[in-house]
């Protein structure tokens, strides 16, 4: 009798917690689901979370910046596999499908400088109209120099009519302890906007919108510039301002005594030799990446200077 009294008793008490528990583990069924697989509470207007993507601070040349765009309302963007492109990217393309978010404050601050080599973009005459690339646009810093038109689709609740002109001056790095959600990674075509420009095709809030984007010929004012860094032993040429296609592919330099000399690629759009060309005027034979050859003849005096001196080709593409 004593064994089926404690048996009841241990079938009550299961009856009792089950009706206990119940409510407390299906009772929260209003959470959402929040792109990249994680639940949270539902979507409000408030600007969405910017973990979106790794800071640009992972490149040693651009600066750390809030990230953007993590979780935007559903409907703001497509899966992470809609729209596979292969367009948008030769400088005669159709039109190719990404997304854009944004770095930096209103006043373009943290877009200077970059994985390109450019230096104060203002100066330079990209000013905000400027984009950081992800590893599959960026193609190792071949595409810096080059621009695109973007417009924003899909997203009626974020788009806004109009489209924008950027040129590429840097690189919006993957971080690969984020699978989901990091817009960046590989292989992914995402491009990572000054502020000013994002505001120009979406609202503040959407934080990360689908966009249709394209190659176009970039129209630069005055000549091609040519800035000069390094040491005698180690020259380093960045051209900048370059029109027509406006990624370089390859390039040539010339002393007053010499022939013309191949140079080697060295990170963004800086490019080296070794040569030592001290005391003679320099030329430079620049190739975009279009086919387009074009040749700046004495473009220095012999006494030019590897301290961050520029100097005017006088001529565009």
């Amino acid at each position: 009798m004593e064994l089926l009294k404690r048996i009841l008793y241990a079938k009550i008490l299961m009856m009792v917690m089950v009706i206990w528990i119940a409510p407390i583990t299906y009772g929260h069924g209003h959470a959402t689901h929040v792109p990249g697989g994680r639940t949270g509470p539902p979507m409000t207007d408030a600007h969405p979370s910017h973990g979106a993507h790794p800071s640009h601070g992972a490149h040693p040349s651009h600066g750390a910046h809030p990230s953007h765009g993590a979780q935007p309302s559903h409907g703001a963007h497509p899966s992470h596999g809609a729209h596979p492109s292969h367009g948008g990217l030769g400088p005669h393309s159709g039109w190719g499908h990404g997304r854009a978010t944004f770095y930096g404050d209103i006043n373009g601050g943290q877009t200077q400088q970059g994985a390109c080599g450019y230096g104060d973009l203002h100066k330079q005459g990209y000013g905000l109209e400027t984009a950081a690339l992800s590893t599959a646009l960026f193609n190792n810093g071949s595409r810096c120099g080059a621009c695109f038109e973007i417009k924003c689709v899909d997203a009626p609740q974020w788009c806004l009519p109009g489209s924008i002109k950027i040129t590429a001056t840097n690189f919006c790095p993957p971080d690969f302890s984020k699978p989901n959600d990091c817009w960046c990674n590989p292989p992914q075509k995402h491009f990572d906007l000054s502020q000013p420009m994002f505001l120009k095709i979406a609202k503040y809030k959407a934080g990360v919108v689908p966009v249709k984007f394209r190659r176009v010929p970039c129209a630069k004012i005055g000549g091609v510039k040519f800035e000069i860094k390094g040491n005698p032993h180690f020259l380093m040429i960045l051209p900048y301002n370059v029109g027509g296609a406006g990624d370089v592919r390859a390039m040539q330099i010339k002393g007053t005594r010499t022939e013309w000399i191949a140079m080697k690629k060295n990170w963004g759009q800086i490019w080296s030799t070794g040569v030592v060309l001290t005391g003679q005027c320099l030329s430079f034979r620049v190739t975009t990446s279009d086919g387009v050859t074009k040749e700046f003849i004495d473009v220095t005096p012999p006494d030019w200077k590897c301290n961050g001196q520029s100097f005017d080709g006088k001529i565009n593409f």
